[in-house]
């Protein structure tokens, strides 16, 4: 093309901004050559005239198509230039958020700044065997393009990661290495990544510092070898380090620092393990205080110091190294605080001997004080005769004393480097590796010194190694495609590394000026300007004598030579390093021992290279100047680089280049001007200009044809041959043929080409736009004029019918209006007399009415004042009399108490002498007749003694006549003052009576008054109680409105949850056995491992297993809980866990302790209280038994009716919320009336129910209390009965010893009667104690009945049902748990009897045998003759029976060798069916050893077949089915009435008679769900590498994709050349397959429609996850080819009868996705339809297809940043999970529904192909 076709009217051009770097800007009129000026107009349409070079003629870069921008490959880009990258990445960047890009064979990362959810375990495995061009740009990509590539070529690989400091490089490294952590082995099982990881805080404490750009710069650069075995995974790492920066140990410029781990350790000094380092703060130390502040915001040392040392410790590092590293840390800044004193000569120097740092320093290292502080000071000179020590000038010490302090540095450094590797290090052979290079980008500062000066240098030779392999890949490429071969000139830096390296080069002159007594920087600097002044990568700034200017490949940079020579040098004396070796401390020593490798930092490790990969330098080696000299600085490095780049040149490297966006660290900022310079440092701006120079587009003949074919001419498009077709396009298209070359497969264009190419076709496409335009526009306009006339008819039409009609309608209303004046006066008059006739008949009526009332009034009021009067004289009557009779009665009680507590008194002492008698009575005749004799001899005595007494008395009674006399005589004296006495006393008596009888009153009254009120309280309560129960029914008349709809949406949903914890719990329960075949699969794995050369059959370990893990049936007797708890025991928690009857019975067992637990604590309280009531026991006061009764049975009563009250007032209240709430939320709905009164029933129920409890606990308490007055009563009256029972004898004399006898035995009786009435009061209390246990049970449970209604008041009515009808599961769950557990007491002691029977069965059996023995000489041919005869009258019973050693035989033939295709034809499932007949033989014959081993053998014969064959899908389905088969056999014959509702009475004859197989039923079930995982497993496998090709990049719709000018660059190496493309046909035919084979097979419907269930969701997961992850798939056109396979998907669904599977439903978020992509993206309205739309994708699924989504044609438009924010802002309210691709893995839970088979056992045919001749059917 010309140029004044290129530079048109409304060509976009770039030019140069010094802001922006780059801006654009648009041709405002045709450029014609020979012009000076170009008319620009800017993006904010300032008018600009830009200046054309006239000698050059270079004009402003064009810009690309928009439908280029943001492209993944820069190379694809049609113009490649500077501005166009740029641009790119930004747009990118802001606009996508797309942190990566390619460039070639070149990854750009730019730092985000911000955590990104693009890291997960979900993108590795989507990554995980991708091409590399096929997704979006990742670092992920680049390291699946290593793994792939070593482990097909078994090359080893680098990853060479570099860029500025805080460019995101060891991020970028670190994620790679994650990578192949989950790719080279389990994520979980792999700790070479951690250990790595954890060394970070070590490299970045030791080895990175704060920069004037970076706060935590790296001063070092490492390359990590991560080793892999032959199966390629991880198994060790290695690390390489090189140029330390030594010199910041001892200066820092200023705002920067020193390494992290000097104020970590500052930070840290105040720990009482550190206190003997005698460190202070950082500002403290001279080598910690150069460069001003110590401290880094947002850093905290101190905690940073914590991670460092629990990193040493993770490594390893033991504590005593530990504090050993910090005490030479800390020794070094002691060294540099050291004050040095200059004498007066100024050629010597002294350290004063108290100086504390130095003393510190010698005690911290172990080292003599003396001879360091002369050493310091002092050198010494060795000639060939003589030695010498001479003092050394104070520079020259200072220089001493950094050198020494930065050796020391330096080995500490090697030394953790190396204990690092240890730790890192592993001792299998390593098969290869790949190598992750964390290096320093290109440093240029505004002093750059000689550590600046070795970095360049570094980047110097990677750039040029870089260079080399890009131009090496794009001439592979052009001879691949058999393209001529033409030199591409691109810049070779070997110039540049030849001035640096070269013989007397830079690092020879500067070693050559190190060797020279006194040399100095300004000699070098001279020999350098003498030496390559000619040089063009050399200057000489004008202004300087002492600096150098070195052209790099990136940029210039001026060095200032101050310095260099003694870091070259790196001077270390011999005498200090000779103290330091005497040191006492054992790794202070083991540091400066002499090693045979003087860079053991670079050396690489023997164990860990490969054996097969011989690293050799491509030149030769370069020789050292002199030998017998120390290696400088430079020359080490050197060679350590070398010795890399031979490494790397031995490796396949890929390249990552990391882009610091911004200075500031802002997230997502972009900084053009820094970006710009990186891009240029890093070369990836060289990379664009080598693709530039050649063919940088490349496309494919077929692509180039479906997007370019609209500029094919019509006769051409006959042509078959697309390849002729192209050439012929082009060749009339594009004049010049040096644009464009064909090659075997691809076109390549230059560059601009093209972007030519899509000007002719966007000319095109415009030109057929304009024509269908204007015949559309002019049928529009014609059916607009159409319209108008045919409008404008109608109205005049309308119009004309209107205005006739109007007339009519105002003559119409005249008339009325008059008629309606003469009606309206009329009514108004006679509404005014009506109105003044009502008041005066209201005003009557009220005024008569007024006056009745004052009469009634007044009548009423003194008819009431004589009521009042009768009832208040009454009442006064009365109280006055209830008073007198209260103190009269009280007067009464007090007297007659007392006497009876004398009369009491006496009886007891005469009842127990009386009891006494009485039981001595029987057989005491003759101590009566002793007695008796006794008697008459003191009555002859009493006779004497009488005639003795009556003489006293008679002089007795004459003296009493004469006091009486004399008293009489005294008393008429005394008679005055008795009186008046007596008088007083009968006063005092008559005031107390008063008061007594006033006590007694007052007592009276408030007793009644209580009992009256109480009465009184009662009654209102009951009335209250009926108030509430009558409001009770009118609210729940109310909510008999609400319920039908409300009920049946909640059924649904409650039936969905019920599914979806359903689903879960199988789940999981899936998951774990999952999870146990795995580990089986691992534990086999590793067995065959172990022993390779001999593998033992493991039939024998496996039927070991199934002994332990499932008990056979002999064993199997498990009955009551106790059994139940032994077998968790034996058999373990896990196998235990899953029988849920056993669970259920241990937790009823649980809740019955617990209940006896709260019996025996209610119990003992009891006790201790009866015990504290014995101890303080007081008097009680007797009240009368019967008014006690009923006050407590009143006041039980009052507390029973309180406590409803409140509960039914509780009730009321929540039923008027509820009423309430319901009523707001809807007041027109109405409820169902059979949900009400099922509810309104439940009420009634639990009302009656509490009523009769309530009424048997007010019973139970009166009894009790009775029965406790009763026993109180009978206690009282027996001392009364006693005393009355008198005896004949009682009052005569008894002897003493008689006494004393009789006393004995009434205390023995009295013990006895004691025992007997302690043991029925016990007894008693004991039924009172469960009668008060039953009423508090009774109490509980009418509580949770309570509570459970006032719950299910709350609750919504169909929630009341539900929970009605939960709460009857449960208590029907109890009842079963009760029935089950006598059940199996029941079946324990049958299998006892049963085990009896069969030992005594097995001894008739053995006694049979033994007699038929005898005879089988004799009767042999004949017996066989008879047995046959039977048999063959039999008919066949459908048992198969064979012997014991044909067992193995059996499961050979019908398990382990047999294959699918030999019962093709016959019955499906034919092998269970065979097996199911032998157990029914076994078990016939009742012999539980053959059930076990023949079910064993078959279990882990089949595991063993599906090991064999675990790729092969039609034997994994075979098996599949046989094992369910098998299930369903022992399921439907199992006996089990739940099982046999379908069988047949044939059916049921043929069932299990003596064995229970339930726990087999169990295993064969996890058998089942194995063998589906593996299927699953193999389907996937099978269909996973079309899915993509089929449903994203086949065309399916011929002609619709137009397929995006991208340059079609596929960048990976490890693709294979042929066309691996498949249409959607591929996979309905591999799906037609499947369900082929599962039909044929038998397989259960339920189970194909779960299989398929699970393909679909795996096809779904997987064509998303890849949309969601490359953006060239991201367009209007796939959307529409996505819903096209989709819809054919679900058309082979319905067409094989599957819709039901719920396959479909797993396709909604694939069927959104298209849908998102055909939606229109501009408006609000848009984005709401999107976000009503898209409810199965998650808010960053959404956007992130919205920011892929790239438009195939100028036409269409881009997604705008503020639609993709408005979507944001509209989806804020969700709560969807972060993870942004689908869960591949998942795997739906399986449910294996019983399927009975209609077959019988005897109609089944054995066929001759299985070679089963030694069964014999029975």
């Amino acid at each position: 093309m010309s140029v004044s076709e290129l530079y048109s009217q409304y060509t976009r051009v770039w030019i140069p901004d010094p802001d922006e770097v780059w801006r654009s800007a648009e041709l405002t009129k045709d450029y014609k050559e020979g012009e000076k000026s170009l008319q620009l107009k800017l993006e904010d349409e300032t008018i600009r005239e830009y200046p054309v070079d006239a000698q050059n003629n270079q004009l402003p870069f064009l810009r690309n198509p928009d439908i280029l921008v943001g492209e993944n490959d820069l190379t694809a880009l049609s113009y490649l230039h500077e501005p166009a990258v740029l641009h790119n990445l930004k747009v990118r960047f802001l606009e996508s958020n797309h942190i990566y890009t390619y460039c070639g064979i070149v990854l750009v990362a730019i730092n985000p700044y911000e955590q990104l959810p693009i890291y997960g375990q979900d993108v590795i495995y989507a990554y995980s065997g991708q091409n590399m061009g096929d997704m979006d740009p990742h670092i992920f990509a680049v390291a699946e393009e290593a793994y792939k590539q070593m482990a097909r070529d078994e090359k080893n690989q680098s990853i060479i990661v570099s860029g500025e400091s805080g460019a995101g490089k060891t991020v970028s490294a670190k994620y790679a290495m994650r990578y192949f952590a989950t790719v080279g082995g389990s994520a979980s099982e792999t700790n070479i990544e951690e250990k790595v990881l954890a060394s970070s805080p070590i490299m970045e404490a030791i080895g990175n510092a704060k920069t004037t750009r970076n706060d935590n710069s790296s001063r070092f650069g490492k390359y990590i070898q991560i080793g892999f075995d032959k199966r390629y995974h991880i198994i060790g790492a290695n690390m390489r380090t090189y140029l330390l920066e030594k010199s910041r140990v001892v200066f820092q410029a200023d705002d920067e620092r020193n390494y992290h781990i000097f104020y970590q350790l500052c930070a840290a000094a105040s720990l009482p393990e550190f206190k003997e380092l005698a460190l202070t703060c950082a500002e403290d130390f001279f080598y910690t205080s150069q460069g001003g502040d110590t401290a880094i915001e947002g850093v905290d040392d101190a905690e940073d110091f914590e991670k460092t040392r629990q990193a040493f410790t993770l490594l390893g590092v033991r504590e005593s190294h530990q504090i050993s590293i910090f005490k030479i840390i800390a020794s070094i800044l002691h060294l540099g605080s050291v004050e040095i004193q200059a004498e007066r000569d100024g050629d010597s120097c002294s350290i004063s001997p108290q100086d504390e740092h130095l003393s510190n320093f010698c005690r911290l290292l172990g080292v003599e004080h003396n001879q360091m502080e002369h050493w310091l000071c002092h050198r010494k000179l060795v000639t060939t005769s003589e030695t010498y020590v001479k003092t050394m000038s104070l520079q020259q010490v200072i220089n001493a004393r950094n050198a020494l302090a930065k050796h020391i540095y330096a080995q500490l450094f090697g030394w953790i480097v190396e204990h690092i590797n240890k730790a890192l290090h592993t001792s299998t052979k390593q098969h290869s590796f790949i190598g992750v290079l964390d290096i320093y980008g290109f440093e240029t500062f505004e002093v750059n010194s000689f550590e600046q000066f070795c970095i360049n240098y570094a980047n110097e030779k990677l750039q040029q190694q870089f260079n080399l392999h890009v131009f090496k890949l794009e001439q592979e490429e052009y001879m691949k495609e058999q393209i001529p071969w033409t030199l591409i000139d691109f810049y070779d830096n070997q110039p540049c590394i030849d001035l640096i390296e070269a013989k007397l080069g830079i690092l020879d002159l500067l070693d050559e000026e190190c060797k020279v007594p006194k040399g100095t920087d300004q000699n070098w600097a001279q020999k350098l300007y003498d030496r390559h002044s000619s040089s063009q990568h050399f200057q000489k700034p004008r202004m300087s004598n002492t600096a150098f200017i070195v052209v790099h490949f990136a940029d210039k940079v001026e060095y200032l030579s101050d310095g260099f020579l003694e870091k070259n040098r790196d001077t270390v004396y011999e005498e200090q390093i000779n103290i330091l070796k005497a040191s006492k401390f054992p790794l202070v020593a083991d540091l400066f021992r002499d090693d045979k490798d003087p860079i053991p930092a670079t050396s690489t490790s023997g164990k860990g290279s490969s054996s097969k990969i011989n690293i050799r330098s491509a030149r030769p080696p370069m020789k050292a100047s002199n030998k017998e000299h120390k290696k400088s600085v430079g020359h080490q490095f050197r060679t350590s680089l070398h010795l890399l780049m031979e490494t790397l040149n031995a490796t396949t490297p890929h390249y990552v280049r990391c882009i610091k966006p911004n200075d500031e660290k802002l997230p997502f900022h972009f900084d053009p001007k820094r970006a710009v310079q990186q891009l240029r440092a890093c070369g990836v701006l060289e990379t664009i200009r080598i693709s530039a120079a050649g063919y940088p587009s490349r496309w494919t003949y077929h692509d180039f044809f479906n997007r370019y074919r609209v500029l094919v001419k019509k006769r051409e498009l006959a042509n078959t041959d697309k390849k002729a077709i192209c050439r012929s396009v082009l060749e009339s298209l594009v004049k010049d043929p040096d644009k464009f070359q064909f090659g075997r497969t691809k076109i390549f264009f230059r560059a601009g080409q093209v972007a030519y190419l899509e000007k002719l076709r966007a000319d095109k496409f415009r030109a057929a736009t304009i024509m269908i335009q204007k015949t559309v526009r002019g049928w529009l306009q014609k059916v607009k004029y159409r319209r108008l006339k045919r409008a404008t008819l109608t109205l005049q039409k309308y119009c004309r019918g209107y205005l006739a009609r109007r007339l009519a309608e105002h003559l119409r209303r005249t008339r009325a209006a008059v008629v309606l004046q003469k009606q309206y006066r009329m009514r108004r008059t006679r509404l005014a007399y009506q109105r003044v006739r009502r008041a005066a008949i209201v005003i009557q009526a009220f005024a008569r009415a007024m006056f009745v009332r004052r009469i009634y009034r007044q009548v009423l009021m003194e008819h009431k004042a004589t009521i009042i009067q009768k009832h208040a004289r009454g009442w006064m009557a009365r109280r006055h009399f209830q008073r007198l009779r209260a103190a009269a009665i009280v007067i009464q009680c007090a007297f007659r108490r007392l006497k009876a507590k004398q009369e009491l008194k006496a009886l007891k002492i005469e009842a127990r002498s009386a009891e006494h008698l009485k039981r001595l009575n029987v057989g005491m005749e003759n101590k009566v007749v002793q007695l008796q004799r006794k008697i008459d001899d003191q009555n002859k005595e009493f006779k004497t003694l009488s005639e003795q007494l009556s003489a006293v008395t008679s002089m007795h009674t004459m003296q009493v006549e004469k006091l009486k006399r004399e008293l009489a005589h005294y008393q008429q004296n005394q008679g005055a003052d008795a009186s008046l006495q007596l008088q007083e006393e009968v006063q005092s008596l008559r005031t107390e009576l008063q008061r007594a009888h006033s006590e007694r009153r007052v007592l009276e009254d408030a007793h009644s008054r209580e009992k009256d009120e109480l009465r009184k309280r009662v009654a209102d309560l009951e009335q209250e109680n009926a108030l509430l129960k009558d409001e009770k029914e009118q609210l729940n008349n109310q909510i008999l409105c609400q319920s039908k709809d409300e009920f049946a949406q909640n059924s649904v949903k409650e039936n969905l949850l019920m599914k979806k914890e359903l689903e879960e719990e199988r789940s999981r329960y899936q998951n774990l056995v999952k999870e146990y075949s795995r580990l089986e699969q691992r534990y086999d794995n590793l067995r065959d491992e172990q022993t390779p050369g001999h593998r033992r059959n493991p039939s024998n370990q496996s039927s070991l297993e199934s002994d332990s893990n499932y008990p056979s049936i002999s064993t199997s007797e498990i009955g009551d809980s106790e059994d139940a708890l032994q077998q968790v025991e034996e058999i373990g928690m896990e196998k235990a866990a899953m029988d849920m009857t056993v669970f259920l019975k241990l937790q009823k067992r649980v809740r019955e302790l617990e209940q006896e637990r709260k019996k025996l604590q209610v119990q003992l309280e009891k006790r201790e209280q009866d015990s504290k009531k014995v101890q303080m026991e007081q008097p009680r006061n007797d009240v009368d038994l019967d008014q006690d009764a009923d006050l407590a049975y009143n006041s039980l009563k009052r507390q029973e009716l309180e406590s409803e009250n409140k509960k039914l007032k509780n009730d009321l209240n929540e039923l008027r919320k509820a009423v309430a709430d319901q009523a707001t939320q809807n007041n027109s709905s109405h409820s169902s009336p059979d949900s009400y009164s099922l509810l309104l029933n439940q009420l009634k129920l639990a009302n009656e129910e509490l009523e009769v409890r309530k009424e048997e606990v007010l019973i139970l308490r009166t009894q009790i209390v009775n029965a406790d007055q009763r026993r109180l009563a009978g206690k009282s009256m027996e001392p009364n009965i006693n005393a009355r029972a008198s005896w004949p004898n009682s009052e005569k004399h008894v002897d003493q010893e008689d006494a004393i006898e009789a006393y004995h035995g009434v205390c023995q009786t009295n013990r006895l009667l004691e025992a007997q009435l302690q043991a029925q009061s016990l007894e008693h209390e004991e039924q009172v104690e469960n009668l008060k246990a039953q009423v508090e049970a009774l109490k509980e449970e009418m509580d949770k009945q309570q509570q459970t209604f006032c719950q299910t008041l709350l609750l919504s009515p169909e929630a009341q049902v539900e929970f009605g009808v939960q709460q009857e599961i449960s208590r029907l769950t109890n009842e079963n748990l009760d029935l089950k557990e006598l059940v199996e007491k029941l079946e324990k002691n049958e299998r006892k009897l049963k085990k009896q029977l069969k030992i005594y069965m097995k001894k008739v059996q053995d006694l049979e045998a033994a007699q038929a023995l005898a005879q089988s000489d004799r009767r042999h041919h004949e017996l066989t003759r008879q047995v046959t005869v039977q048999r063959k009258e039999k008919d066949f019973q459908g048992m198969l029976e064979y012997h014991k050693e044909d067992e193995a035989l059996l499961i050979r033939n019908l398990v382990t060798d047999l294959k699918p295709q030999m019962l093709s034809g016959t019955v499906p499932c034919l092998p269970a069916y065979i097996l199911y007949m032998c157990i029914r033989h076994a078990d016939y014959t009742n012999d539980d050893l053959k059930v076990h081993s023949l079910l064993t053998s078959t279990i882990n014969g089949i595991k063993k077949v599906l090991k064999k064959h675990n790729d092969d899908f039609e034997m994994t389905s075979f098996w599949l089915s046989n094992t369910c088969r098998l299930l369903h056999c022992l399921k439907q014959y199992s006996g089990d009435e739940g099982f046999m509702t379908q069988n047949t009475a044939k059916q049921n004859e043929h069932c299990l008679k003596n064995f229970d197989l339930t726990e087999y039923r169990q295993v064969l079930s996890d058998l089942s769900i194995q063998i589906y995982q593996q299927l699953i497993k193999i389907a996937e496998g099978l269909l996973q590498p079309m899915i993509v090709s089929a449903m994203l990049e086949n065309e399916s719709i011929q002609g619709l994709s137009g397929v995006k000018p991208m340059g079609y660059r596929k960048r990976s190496s490890s693709m294979a050349d042929g066309d691996n493309s498949y249409c959607l046909e591929a996979i309905i035919r591999q799906m037609n397959y499947f369900h082929t084979v599962m039909c044929d097979q038998g397989l259960d419907p339920e189970i194909i429609l779960q299989v398929f269930k699970q393909l679909f969701y795996m096809i779904t997961a997987v064509t998303l996850n890849n949309l969601l992850l490359r953006k060239d798939v991201c367009s209007w056109s796939t959307g529409m080819q996505l819903r096209y396979n989709i819809s054919e998907l679900e058309e082979w669904l319905r067409g094989r009868n599957l819709h039901q599977s719920g396959a479909a439903q797993t396709m909604e978020p694939l069927i959104q996705a298209a849908q998102l992509l055909q939606l229109k993206k501009k408006t609000h309205e848009d984005a709401e339809a999107i976000c009503s739309l898209c409810t199965s994708l998650s808010t960053q699924q959404i956007v992130k297809i919205l920011n892929l989504y790239t438009p195939l044609n100028e036409f269409e438009e881009r997604v705008t940043v503020s639609f993709i924010r408005t979507i944001q802002a509209q989806l804020q309210e969700r709560n969807d999970p972060q993870q942004l691709l689908l869960d591949s893995k998942h795997m739906f839970p399986v449910l294996f529904p019983f399927n009975p088979s209609s077959l019988t056992m005897d109609s089944i045919h054995i066929p001759a192909c299985l070679s089963l001749e030694f069964l014999n059917e029975v």
